[in-house]
């Protein structure tokens, strides 16, 4: 019998650009234990409302000029999110909050998360801080991080004799 799967490639270190989540281990704890009674007690994953702290999904790139963060904010408005940098430390914070406007008495499952989140990126001493760009569209917000004008490669013609 052939045996199936997904294999799973290994994603490069973007060297001195860290995701820093303070409550990830706290979080993660919790799933944990929630899952745990969740078995234990008859639940079903995914049956329960979550109204906790959640973290949106980002992908991270590099080009020649600039670091991009790409965050997924799906049904959350631009005003409910909130982009600073302290200390070289850049923060997404918001809320998607559960809207009760809609008379919905039988939901079958609730598996979205709502709540507020807060996403942290150390960013590397070669990002101009002065010139970083967001741009909010279809519930991805895109950061852009321009590199310092001393951090981009040079290239340099070698004539040969």
């Amino acid at each position: 019998m052939a045996r199936t799967g997904v294999s799973l490639a290994r994603i490069p270190n973007y060297g001195s650009f860290q995701t820093v989540n303070p409550f990830g281990d706290i979080f993660d704890f919790q799933r944990g234990v929630n899952r745990l009674l969740a078995e234990t007690f008859g639940a079903r994953e995914g049956e329960e409302a979550t109204l906790s702290a959640w973290s949106p999904k980002a992908d991270v790139y590099e080009d020649e000029n600039s670091y991009v963060i790409k965050a997924e904010l799906p049904e959350i408005s631009r005003d409910n999110v909130k982009v600073s940098l302290d200390k070289n430390v850049l923060s997404i914070n918001g809320e998607r909050r559960f809207e009760n406007e809609e008379k919905r008495d039988q939901y079958h499952r609730i598996e979205r998360s709502y709540g507020q989140f807060c996403r942290s990126f150390s960013l590397p001493p070669n990002v101009n801080v002065e010139a970083i760009a967001a741009e909010f569209k279809d519930g991805v917000l895109k950061l852009t991080l321009p590199k310092k004008e001393e951090a981009k490669p040079k290239q340099i013609e070698v004539a040969i004799k």
